[in-house]
């Protein structure tokens, strides 16, 4: 059986060893070789991990990143401080943004969570998210896709954390996809040239 078939890395264009998924599209390729997987700190940038996670539950994941410019730009780059100041003319104007994606209860979601983590102290989500980051010595690198969870005991409390502190659309799935996103955990297959960078 081959490593495509049995969901091993690939090579791409440039004959280097990839995640699968990373090569279907060209803005997948970068987005795998440059962001994901790689550690995001920073209330704000983590605040829109968390609000870009909600808005694809449910979706694939290319139609959030070919959409990441308006959505960073309907929702003031997602400075938490000035989401949260939103007004409901703010809400109405998200919900007529066609450069979002226009659900009513991930919209409200969105501005309900920057409200809740205004009032944080600041670093706080960013401690919060990290104190669930696993040891990485205990997780074997992936040799296949399916070796690759979708919900994990880590990603469980973490979603359980979150929602204690009052935010929303932060199911174990959408932390476990976070978690992934931000490098909390490494899931570039074992072969993947993104891994060892």
């Amino acid at each position: 059986m081959s490593d495509e078939i049995a969901g091993g890395a690939v090579p791409g264009p440039d004959g280097a060893l990839r995640c699968p998924w990373g090569l279907s599209t060209e803005d997948y390729v970068t987005y795998h070789d440059e962001e994901w997987g790689r550690p995001v700190h920073g209330d704000d940038a983590l605040f829109e991990r968390v609000s870009l996670e909600a808005f694809q539950s449910g979706l694939s994941w290319i139609t959030i990143l070919r959409r990441r410019g308006g959505f960073r730009a309907a929702f003031a780059g997602f400075k938490i401080s000035d989401v949260a100041a939103f007004t409901d003319t703010d809400r109405e104007r998200l919900l007529a943004d066609e450069g979002i994606i226009r659900n009513r209860a991930k919209i409200d979601a969105t501005l309900a969570n920057a409200r809740v983590l205004a009032d944080w102290p600041e670093g706080e989500l960013d401690t919060l998210i990290w104190s669930h980051a696993p040891d990485p010595a205990a997780r074997p690198a992936p040799r296949v896709i399916g070796d690759v969870p979708a919900i994990t005991d880590e990603s469980t409390a973490l979603s359980k954390a979150l929602k204690k502190r009052g935010l929303r659309f932060v199911g174990p799935t959408t932390a476990y996809a976070l978690m992934q996103a931000c490098g909390l955990v490494n899931d570039h297959l074992v072969d993947c040239v993104a891994r060892k960078r």
